[in-house]
């Protein structure tokens, strides 16, 4: 978790407190149902994961690209 997430509120396609009523007990041996509306949130949250994924990618890839060829340093042997 990072310091901004505590600060800002959520954004769409992450799951809120709000929403998790699901406090399982033990006993609980039958699944949920599995409706239309949780597939749906369970595509924007995955959709949202790749999203930050290939953010994430691109911040990397930019940040560890090879140096553009300035000249100076050595001379190649």
């Amino acid at each position: 978790m990072n310091l901004m997430e505590l600060l800002e509120p959520t954004p769409s396609g992450y799951r809120s407190e709000k929403e998790d009523n699901t406090s399982l007990k033990i006993t609980d041996t039958r699944k949920l149902r599995l409706t239309l509306d949780r597939i749906n949130k369970l595509r924007r949250m995955n959709d949202t994961r790749k999203l930050e994924h290939e953010l994430k990618l691109e911040k990397l890839s930019s940040q560890y690209k090879p140096a553009a060829a300035a000249g100076g340093g050595l001379p190649p042997m």
